[in-house]
């Protein structure tokens, strides 16, 4: 809200009040990104005062942790980013972070394997049909996942679903028929044509399945993306291993990850990946550890899973780092040859204070507000660069009978309000213990992209998104969400009004950092003319670093590269 009063008019930031405070560097904005510049900093600067502000109650910013206590038991859920995960293997200085934080994904994925309890009971993955989009409920549990397994056991699966013969048909030849739907053309023609169709056109045009696949298909990239396979490029859709696509010949040679022609970043393989019980809110709260030492007992990185913080020593004045939270930022002001001055909102209460550079952390299409004297192309460029709009929510359950019963853990819900619903994975890292039986609590995890297919371009449908995401009530979240586990769960037993014992709603009205589209983005513009590169731009004595700034998207390890290079830029210049 005091963000809005600023866009809006009512707040004057002139009338701050002076605290006096100064600072070798302000950073706004205590998500990674914002966290990693500060540890930047300091292993450059062991002796430099920093201050962090952030709007939220809580650091991290989308490495956001669920924490709930129900019968004297801990249990915890990603609130936002969820695992160590890249397209692309970590450069050395997102890698140089993890190694020194003590994170090894290889060697913690080795260790802390996902508990065989779920596999022990056969609970595997559904799909649920739902009457108003494939004309019956029903709950068809898949083998292998989604759509895995043998071609018989497939077909099997289908037989029980409410579609037509030829849906059924369809769809097992397009997870199973490697057919070169594109005959004649040339590799080169091939991704150019991909690159400028989306996964629904090429499933509709070339492989002519049946309108019920489409159905079936069209929320699968929301995870990804947050958009609907209509918005995203059918190449894209390739090198995340979207069924049809195989017999096509692609190779994955070239790693231009912005060139159509090129086999794209999945070619390299990925990076190594791991997930912490609370997501990648291990990670916020290890570098927060690295900066303010008393806030957590020292130990390994596993210790700090379980690890009580205490947030009183986030901000004591004369140490080095101080985190400020419930900070919101409203001007920065950047004096030729004198300090920035920062304002912000704690409270009713107005204040600023004074550093030699401020490193801008936070959502860009704030930074034009907050800094009012950037040039007209910077902040049309920061503009361009829509958040993607998603909800990730987490159920408390008083148990789980009703997951073993139907034996499942993961449902794809292609036409509910949620478009997953999953059983929450039960792993021990550092002391953590999920649920032992089907009778403990546990925490099931939904999640909604909010786009709105049909609109012109991914930036439309996410506005719009936006706007519906900010307008749902509460009230409208939990009768969605007990309506739906109502539905999906039923034939187990499942009754929501006796079963659900909490619900935490993360909304993100700008979350994933927006990816190029070759649907809607010239893919050859040179990179100094990128949007992301023009948004960055050192100004003066402020730098920007967010994992908008980065080329790949919403990726851990493009957010500690900006904080990086933000920092770098700074000390490049000589103003720290």
């Amino acid at each position: 809200e005091n963000a809005h009063a600023l866009r809006d008019g009512p707040l004057t930031p002139e009338d701050a009040e002076k605290t006096g405070e100064a600072y070798d560097l302000v950073v706004v904005g205590g998500g990674i990104s914002g966290l990693a510049a500060a540890f930047f900093l300091r292993a450059e600067r062991p002796d430099a005062k920093i201050l962090i502000l952030d709007n939220h109650d809580d650091f991290g910013g989308h490495a956001k942790r669920n924490e709930f206590v129900t019968e004297g038991q801990t249990l915890l859920q990603n609130g936002g980013t969820m695992l160590i995960s890249s397209p692309r293997p970590y450069g050395p200085v997102p890698a140089g972070l993890m190694r020194e934080l003590g994170i090894d994904a290889r060697a913690l994925a080795e260790k802390y394997t996902n508990d065989p309890l779920y596999r022990t009971l056969g609970l595997g993955a559904a799909t649920w049909f739902d009457k108003e989009n494939f004309g019956a409920d029903k709950l068809v549990k898949m083998p292998g996942g989604r759509g895995g397994g043998t071609r018989q056991q497939l077909a099997a699966a289908l037989a029980q679903a409410p579609l037509s013969k030829k849906a059924q048909n369809d769809f097992v030849r397009l997870m199973f028929d490697e057919v070169d739907y594109l005959p004649g053309m040339s590799e080169a023609e091939k991704r150019k044509l991909l690159s400028s169709i989306s996964y629904q056109q090429f499933l509709e045009q070339y492989v002519k399945v049946d309108p019920a696949i489409i159905t079936l298909f069209q929320k699968r990239t929301h995870g990804e993306w947050g958009l609907g396979i209509d918005a995203e490029p059918a190449l894209d859709c390739w090198g995340e291993g979207l069924p049809g696509l195989n017999g096509l010949g692609l190779s994955r040679s070239n790693t231009d990850w912005m060139d159509p022609t090129a086999a794209g970043h999945s070619s390299t393989g990925g990076s190594d990946s791991f997930r912490f019980p609370d997501g990648n809110a291990t990670i916020a709260r290890a570098l927060v550890r690295k900066l303010v030492p008393a806030v957590a007992p020292p130990g390994d990185i596993e210790s700090i899973v379980m690890a009580k913080f205490d947030y009183g020593q986030l901000d004591k004045p004369g140490q080095p780092v101080c985190i400020r939270l419930n900070s919101t930022v409203v001007h920065v002001d950047p004096k030729e040859n004198g300090p920035v001055t920062v304002a912000y909102m704690n409270g009713d209460q107005l204040r600023s204070v004074n550093a030699k550079a401020c490193v801008l952390a936070c959502y860009n299409m704030m930074i034009p507000y907050l800094l009012p004297a950037l040039p007209e192309e910077q902040k049309a460029a920061l503009h361009e660069l829509v958040k993607v709009p998603l909800c990730y929510t987490s159920v408390v359950v008083r148990n789980w009978q009703a997951f073993q019963k139907l034996g499942v853990q993961q449902i794809s819900c292609p036409g509910g309000y949620f478009s997953s619903v999953s059983l929450s994975g039960s792993s021990h890292v550092g002391g953590y213990g999920g649920p032992q039986s089907a009778d403990d609590p546990a925490i099931v995890f939904l999640s909604r992209a909010y786009c709105q297919p049909g609109l012109p371009t991914a930036r439309d449908q996410q506005r719009a998104g936006r706007t519906e995401l900010l307008n749902t009530s509460f009230e409208d979240f939990e009768r969605n969400i007990r309506e739906q586990l109502n539905q999906v769960l039923g034939d187990g037993g499942f009754d929501a009004a006796r079963d659900i014992e909490a619900i935490a709603v993360n909304r993100w009205p700008h979350g994933y950092a927006y990816e190029y589209n070759t649907l809607y983005d010239p893919w050859d513009t040179p990179e100094e003319q990128r949007p992301n590169v023009i948004g960055r731009k050192r100004f003066g004595a402020v730098t920007i670093a967010n994992s908008d700034a980065g080329s790949v998207g919403a990726y851990t390890d493009s957010a500690i590269e900006q904080g990086h290079r933000a920092v770098q830029e700074l000390l490049d210049a000589g103003l720290i």
